[in-house]
């Protein structure tokens, strides 16, 4: 068989999109290891057989615009098929824009097309069972790309990955930073990085943290002139070796390049192919005076590290401010309270006083997000209501927790819009989020809403420095009311081009498109309020200075500008999509999607299929990019692998066996309430998912053996608009790959295989199916008992409603009757509750319904307000049901669940 034909299986990748100011690319190659082996840890891949022959990174900016291309080839010089796995890491801002593999004189080549079809394909690859694979979120500000492969005896492969994204100035420069970690000596190894800057360099350097000076010396060549700079690092072998007898390379840490341009020029302005952009950052402006509102939270989940780093943080930061500034401090936790209740000045004893006050507060309570958050902004209200002259300021509010809001005003959309009302646009409003638990998506929509931006701080030795360095990049407001203007009828297609402040160290971007024979009247007028005086600006192209650039930098300059044009467009255009809904969520959605296959960008809404290489089943591999930000998790699922040979890919090992877990009953049911018994608490919590008609949720899924169960929800038979009304399961669909089955449930119907046209049972029936291992039995018009191998049981009840009722539908209940040997990686709504895990109760109180107390949970270290009531389990009685008492968990089982219910949200019933 020709290499090319062996190709098997397939690629899915999932990108976590957050929020970075770097450009961040790892490189590595997993050590070759024989399919036989997999479990054993692999030796020196040379002597596997499997070495890189060349690893390059190549960098060329434009303007800010970043192009990367990374390529590696890799040998196989054993008698036998390798795997390895190729490597990157990029910055969780970028979008790959192309990706191939050559093997055997054949390439193959990434196609950007919409998502809906790859997502399918993901999904049955995702539960194919066969290999392993994984992309998951790397450290802070990274993803990592991962791609396995098997490679024939005698054989090599070459990968070539390419990304781009503007590099964003922060704190007086821009970064780009490479992760080297190629985990064996490479005989040729070179990153090679082209900076062209129409302003000039004004600075460049580079560092290697994995070099000594003198080696670095040796290693790395960087020179700039004028428009150009240039960075070489190309070690030798024996300069990548850790010591001079050793075959283990040095090569592991950041490579590092930053550099500025020249500010002598107010005007920044490029033009090119009818597209323009505008860099925004002047210099030699006095600083504003600025009135700032820390509100922090002291909820009981902040104890520990987090709180001792938040105080140092804030000790420190009280040392930086001017005495020409004006401040306040406020906690909140169950209750708000605040250090002065208004501004005061930044005077020598305040800024002493300030900082007893923080030594000294202590934790408690729950977490009154709305309450703290509407304290700190009446404060700077009533201040510049009381003393006109702090109008002329730059206000501020920062907001740092780590919880999500269980006090006071929970739901997340009031919180929003009150925060709007209270605002009104007048500062930016900038959130804070400590730690891995807080709903990051919520604290950044509400921080774009009013002019900010949100920041996840990582609890790490270093979040003190973290909390510092936000506070760094906005200290210094040196402009506010920053309105960038262009001529209406020579322009359009414009990014956002008004800001509510803008720092010292960083910098506004504007881009767009020129109207055909308009560039003769192209200008732009910049209007801003600094410290004591309007300031003003206009700027011109120069044609002639155009030209010359052109020449020097032709189609390359041409091609960035539009393309930094539309990687900024797409990225204001998600932004906004966050906090939109219904048909404006909609139109965003089809102008992000057309602009990224125009531009050919991996985006939350494409993915990138490899076209020519498909799996048995015909599918093609697909790379995708998630829609919004998460915390870093590892998103394990199994993996496919490519056989870049003749040969067939070894057998592959059996899954690991899986893990005893304690019996438990656990379901879901009516509106839709979840049910969830731990045995070893002798006790029980529920919650509801609140979503709309048709939506598709995830119960249960076992990436070990690909089980899973998926429910789709349906409402009332005429539904009031604008009212909130009651959703049922009204379809599930069960699959087991393994053995090719599938069962869809309805309130109708049973249908084994409905894909391909098999048994179809109703709900008057009574049988028992059977298929490899799997006994399915329908107990007539009243239930359905799947048992799996003797390993798990599963049961679906049918509830029928009065036949005469013009609202209510039948409906479907779904529970586990025994999860014991479900995988430990099982998830899904109730799939994730099969895992042994831990909560107290405490602080029982009276609620506003005096039979039903409130008290305090504590779990995965958070705290969550819950009330006592009482939910029906059908699971023994279908018909009538039993009463059982339990803990409910608000907002949609938030703080309970890992990530936020929309996370389980997926497109198909299978």
């Amino acid at each position: 068989m020709d290499g090319a034909m062996g190709l098997q299986t397939l690629l899915c990748v999932y990108l976590v999109s957050l929020l970075t100011l770097q450009a961040m690319p790892v490189l590595g190659l997993a050590t070759g290891r024989s399919k036989s082996s997999e479990k054993r840890q692999a030796v020196d891949t040379i002597v596997n057989g499997v070495f890189i022959r060349s690893l390059k990174v190549n960098c060329k900016v434009t303007s800010r615009f970043a192009h990367y291309v990374i390529t590696s080839q890799v040998e196989n010089s054993a008698d036998t098929a390798r795997e390895v796995a190729f490597e990157v890491e990029i910055p969780k801002t970028a979008f790959i824009s192309d990706f191939a593999i050559t093997a055997n004189r054949n390439t193959f080549i990434g196609d950007i097309k919409d998502k809906v079809t790859a997502w399918k394909q993901y999904r049955k690859a995702a539960i194919s069972g066969e290999n392993a694979g994984l992309v998951r979120a790397s450290g802070r500000n990274m993803e990592q790309f991962t791609i396995h492969i098997t490679v024939g005896p005698q054989s090599k492969a070459i990968f070539r990955l390419t990304y781009e994204e503007v590099l964003k100035r922060k704190l007086t420069q821009y970064n780009i930073i490479i992760k080297v970690k190629p985990k064996q000596l490479v005989h040729h190894f070179e990153i090679d990085v082209d900076i062209f800057e129409p302003q000039g360099i004004s600075k460049l350097d580079a560092q290697a943290s994995f070099l000594t000076k003198e080696l670095a010396a040796q290693t790395i060549k960087k020179s700039f002139s004028g428009k150009k700079g240039h960075v070489l690092f190309r070690p030798t072998v024996s300069q990548q070796q850790s010591c001079p007898t050793c075959s283990t390379s040095l090569l592991n840490g950041d490579f590092t390049v930053t550099y500025d341009v020249n500010r002598n020029k107010l005007c920044d302005l490029l033009v090119a192919n009818n597209y323009f952009a505008h860099f925004f950052a002047p210099q030699n402006l006095t600083n504003m005076r600025k009135n700032l509102v820390f509100v922090i939270d002291i909820s009981g989940s902040m104890e520990g590290q987090k709180v001792k780093q938040t105080k140092e943080a804030l000790l420190k930061i009280l040392q930086d401010m001017r005495p020409e500034d004006y401040f306040d401090l406020v906690l909140f936790g169950s209750n708000v309270q605040s250090w002065k209740g208004s501004l005061v000045q930044a005077s020598k004893a305040n800024l002493q006083a300030a900082g007893d006050f923080v030594r000294r507060f202590s934790l408690h309570g729950a977490t009154n997000l709305n309450g703290g958050l509407l304290r700190g902004i009446e404060i700077l209200n009533k201040a510049q209501e009381r003393l006109p002259e702090l109008n002329k300021h730059a206000s501020i509010v920062i907001m740092l927790t780590d919880g999500e809001p269980t006090e006071g005003v929970t739901d997340r959309a009031q919180i929003q819009k009150n925060i709007r009302n209270a605002i009104q646009g007048r500062f930016p409003l900038y959130n804070l989020g400590f730690g891995n638990d807080v709903d990051f998506t919520f604290l950044e929509v509400m921080s774009m809403e009013n002019n900010g931006w949100a920041q996840r701080i990582y609890e790490d030795h270093d979040a003190a420095q973290q909390l510092q360095g936000f506070y760094n990049q906005v200290s210094s407001p040196l402009l506010v009311d920053v309105d960038m203007q262009y001529p209406p009828d020579a322009v359009s297609a414009l990014t956002q081009h008004r800001h509510k402040q803008y720092y010292d160290g960083s910098e506004i971007v504007v881009a767009g498109r020129i109207a055909d024979n308009k560039l003769g009247v192209f200008k732009a007028d910049v209007k801003a309020q600094g410290e004591g005086q309007e300031f003003r600006t206009t700027c011109l192209v120069d044609e002639e200075e155009m030209k010359k650039l052109l020449q020097e930098r032709g189609h390359l300059l041409e091609n960035h500008v539009e393309r930094l044009w539309a990687y900024l467009t797409i990225q204001q255009l998600l932004a906004k999509r966050m906090k939109a809904e219904g048909e404006e969520k909609a139109n965003l959605s089809a102008q992000v999607l057309k602009m990224s296959l125009d531009y050919q960008f991996v985006t939350p809404l494409t993915s990138m299929t490899i076209r020519g290489m498909e799996d048995e089943d015909g599918l093609e591999p697909t790379i995708d990019k998630s829609p919004e930000d998460s915390p870093p998790l590892e998103m394990v699922g199994p993996r496919r692998t490519f056989v870049l040979s003749a040969l067939q890919p070894a057998p592959t090992q059996p899954s690991s066996s899986f893990q005893q877990l304690p019996n438990r009953v656990t379901g879901v049911d009516t509106d839709p309430h979840f049910i969830i018994h731990v045995p070893q608490k002798e006790d029980t919590l529920c919650f509801n998912i609140n979503e709309e008609p048709g939506v598709i949720l995830s119960l249960v899924q076992d990436p070990d053996t690909g089980f899973s169960v998926n429910g789709q929800l349906i409402g009332s038979k005429a539904r009031s608009p604008g009212k909130h009304e009651g959703t049922y399961f009204g379809r599930l669909g069960i699959t087991n790959p393994a053995t090719d089955f599938q069962l869809e449930v309805t309130p109708q119907n049973i249908t084994l295989s409905p894909g391909s046209g098999g048994l179809m049972f109703s709900w008057r029936d009574q049988a028992v199916l059977r298929q490899d291992g799997m006994v399915v039995t329908i107990n007539k018009k009243r239930n359905l008992v799947l048992s799996m191998d003797g390993k798990a049981t599963f049961e679906v009840v049918l509830h029928r409603v009065w036949r005469g009722s013009a609202v209510h539908q039948d409906f479907l209940g779904f529970y586990v009757l025994d999860g014991r040997w479900m995988s430990p990686r099982t998830h899904g709504l109730l799939g994730q509750f099969l895992h042994p895990f831990d909560f107290e109760v405490l602080d029982l109180r009276p609620g506003s319904d005096p039979t039903k107390p409130d008290a305090t949970l504590v779990v995965k270290n958070r705290r969550l307000t819950v009330t006592r009531g009482l939910q029906k389990d059908y699971s023994k009685d279908p018909r009538h049901g039993a009463e059982v008492s339990c803990w409910f968990v608000h907002n949609n089982g938030a703080g309970l669940i890992h990530g936020i219910h929309t996370d389980y949200i997926v497109p198909d019933i299978f």
